[in-house]
């Protein structure tokens, strides 16, 4: 019963955008641009009905998705309460977010979005980061790789350092975010790494027999 509730509770906030999109819309332009590349200039447009009313359904439709998905988990228990409760508040907190920012770039506002999202993503990283390490085998949450799933201390010992490294580098990020060294090739460097580098340490620890 708590589950449905916070499911209702989450999909109804993903909605509300749509009160903004209902006052501004008669003041929107005919098309709104819904991406922006690394230098925060518009390179991908859609028509203001799907921008101003489709984005808030389709974050619906993902939050559904993520709650019937952590719900229905074989091993919900081993995943840290905080990990799914960021993961079921994840795209609420991004529909009144971005939706807003969205239309009221489309208004003309000067508003920097690759700050604003780089440095959001900081924040993710850096929490996820710290919730990394007490996170226990199961198959929605955390580095689910073959060695991972295969063996509780493989699991333990990548989450753990896997932990640390998100948190550098989701503090990377974020002052990256707030400086004027903002780069795709830094960004994509940092995110490669706190990808790549857990999955080849869980790959090594394998090969030594944990």
């Amino acid at each position: 019963m708590k589950r449905d509730r916070l499911l209702w509770i989450t999909t109804i906030i993903c909605f509300l955008p749509l009160i903004l999109s209902f006052i501004l819309y008669d003041k929107l332009p005919e098309e709104i641009a819904i991406h922006f590349n690394y230098a925060g200039v518009a390179d991908n447009y859609v028509p203001k009905a799907v921008g101003a009313f489709g984005l808030p359904i389709l974050m619906a439709i993902i939050n559904i998705f993520i709650h019937v998905k952590l719900n229905n988990d074989p091993k919900k228990m081993n995943s840290p309460a905080a990990l799914k409760y960021l993961g079921k508040w994840s795209s609420p907190i991004l529909s009144v977010i971005l939706l807003p920012i969205t239309l009221f770039i489309a208004l003309g506002y000067k508003i920097p979005i690759q700050i604003v999202s780089l440095g959001f993503v900081g924040i993710i990283i850096v929490a996820s980061g710290n919730y990394l390490p007490k996170c226990k085998q199961n198959y929605t949450i955390g580095i689910r790789l073959p060695w991972t799933l295969n063996s509780e201390v493989n699991w333990n010992k990548t989450h753990h350092m896997a932990g640390y490294l998100w948190i550098l580098g989701g503090i990377s990020m974020i002052i990256l975010s707030c400086t004027q060294m903002q780069s795709i090739l830094l960004t994509f460097i940092i995110l490669l790494v706190i990808v790549i580098v857990p999955c080849y340490y869980s790959y090594w620890l394998y090969k030594k027999g944990l």
